[in-house]
């Protein structure tokens, strides 16, 4: 039974998250007049469809992905051809402006934010109160502490936190720091790099394990003031929602940045690695559920940024390349990219299904 209900919830997930990203290049196709055929979720064998007045909404066999069927989009031929003959230029995605092309194709990246935000913000104005706070000012250091050891000193601002693993954060706040600290994996040393009477300095500290706080900590403190609860309403959550998932964003692009790096690389996860997560998080409440969801969303949302033609943000590459030298790359030229970018995801594929079944091995 518990079975049937992680997989229940990793469905759904996967659900809102993919509709809401399809739904997004389907609203703005439709605002720029470009015709869909059709709206799916999956892939494969049609399972459910309702006709619309043009456009046919799917769910497919294979909950994996979904796509939006438009005119002069060879994408989807596989699933669903669009024939383009009798339509106008004007209502096929290769005959309108390139900047329409480029706000549809990015459409579903901004839905997978706009989706972390909503969510955000209403668990942040469940709990009545959000708290804000000041810059990462260092008002206090402990006597025979790591940090004391280190050079750290009270005034100093911590402008940036790294850890050996290659995972780096500028922090604008002192939440911003913590939250990002609370992230050690309890390996090797943090880099602190700390503003000081108008110098930069970089310092090396190793943190310590307390058992009684049950975290790392290296011996900082900061001023009470630096944190203020203030009262949350239906009007200001959305601020509130937004700082918080433009925090998520940010570390999580510094996640991807250590990847590329060569680091970090065994925190790559694959469809088994996050049923595992949604499996986890199902047990701790709806909340860490709902969190979850939102972080799946961004890191989607990320991906499909990636400059790779198999992925939005490779297709908006495109487009700007094509405005730039005033002509489409040739055919040969794109099916070769094509290739290149697939190639490089069919193996990054196998190898965060490896990350995921040595994981499940391992552990």
């Amino acid at each position: 039974m518990t079975i049937l209900r992680n997989l229940l919830l990793y469905i759904v997930m996967l659900g809102v998250i993919v509709t809401l990203h399809e739904l997004g290049h389907l609203l703005a196709a439709k605002i720029f007049g470009v015709y869909c055929k059709e709206f799916s979720f999956g892939f494969g064998p049609k399972i459910l469809a309702y006709q619309g007045k043009e456009t046919e909404y799917c769910l497919r066999a294979l909950p994996l992905g979904g796509f939006v069927a438009m005119a002069g989009d060879s994408d989807n031929d596989l699933e669903t051809k669009v024939e383009t003959d009798d339509l106008p230029p004007e209502r096929t995605l290769t005959g309108i402006a390139k900047w329409k092309r480029i706000i549809i194709m990015m459409a579903g990246i901004m839905m997978n934010i706009l989706l972390a935000i909503v969510i955000y913000s209403l668990m942040i104005l469940s709990t009545g109160t959000y708290a804000t706070s000041t810059k990462p000012v260092i008002t206090t250091v402990m006597e025979d502490s790591p940090a004391l050891s280190a050079g750290l000193k009270e005034g100093d601002i911590i402008i940036k936190a790294e850890f050996e693993n290659g995972l780096s954060y500028k922090p604008d706040t002192y939440l911003e720091l913590i939250n990002f600290l609370d992230t050690y994996d309890g390996n090797g040393p943090w880099i602190l790099t700390v503003e000081r009477q108008g110098e930069s300095l970089k310092l090396e500290v190793t943190p310590k394990y307390y058992e009684d706080q049950q975290r790392y900590m290296v011996g900082i403190g900061f001023s009470n003031q630096s944190v203020e609860a203030v009262k949350v309403n239906i009007f200001n959550c959305w601020i509130y929602g937004f700082q918080f998932a433009m925090f998520i964003l940010k570390l999580t692009f510094s996640s991807l940045m250590t990847l590329f790096r060569g680091q970090n690389l065994d925190s790559l996860a694959g469809p088994i690695g996050i049923y595992s997560t949604v499996s986890q998080t199902a047990s701790l409440g709806m909340s860490y559920y709902l969190q979850l969801i939102a972080m799946v969303s961004i890191n989607v949302g990320i991906v499909n940024a990636l400059p790779l033609p198999i992925f939005d943000g490779g297709r908006v590459l495109l487009l700007i390349i094509e405005a730039i030298i005033g002509r489409p790359l040739s055919e040969k030229a794109q099916n070769l990219i094509m290739s290149i970018s697939l190639g490089l995801l069919l193996l990054l594929f196998v190898f965060v299904m490896y990350n995921d079944i040595s994981k499940i091995i391992g552990g």
